[in-house]
């Protein structure tokens, strides 16, 4: 893995994640949901699903590392950060109610 995706994939996951999670909420909330699917089980597994993702790129990059100890240090540090906001900013999905 070159150091530059290193570097840019986890936060680059983390907007993606954050973007998928908060659209199905949105959606959940429009009347283009489904009658029958409950939005609540969608969106935590979306939300588990984003979180064990930046966990697979933390293993990933501890598992793997880079030879430059700058470019370790920081994807790590990136990696870290991303899975962090992952667990915060995503965390409302679990413990507030889908349409306010």
């Amino acid at each position: 893995m070159s150091d530059i995706l290193r570097l840019s994939v986890p936060l680059a996951a983390w907007l993606a994640g954050f973007s998928v999670v908060y659209g199905l909420q949105g959606l959940s909330c429009s009347r283009h949901w489904p009658e029958g699917l409950a939005a609540r089980p969608v969106l935590l597994s979306a939300w588990v699903l984003a979180v064990a993702l930046q966990a697979a790129l933390l293993w990933m990059l501890l598992r793997n590392p880079s030879p430059s100890p700058f470019a370790r240090a920081v994807s790590l540090a990136l990696a870290l950060t991303a899975l962090l906001a992952a667990l915060w900013t995503l965390m409302p999905v679990a413990v507030t109610s889908v349409c306010l």
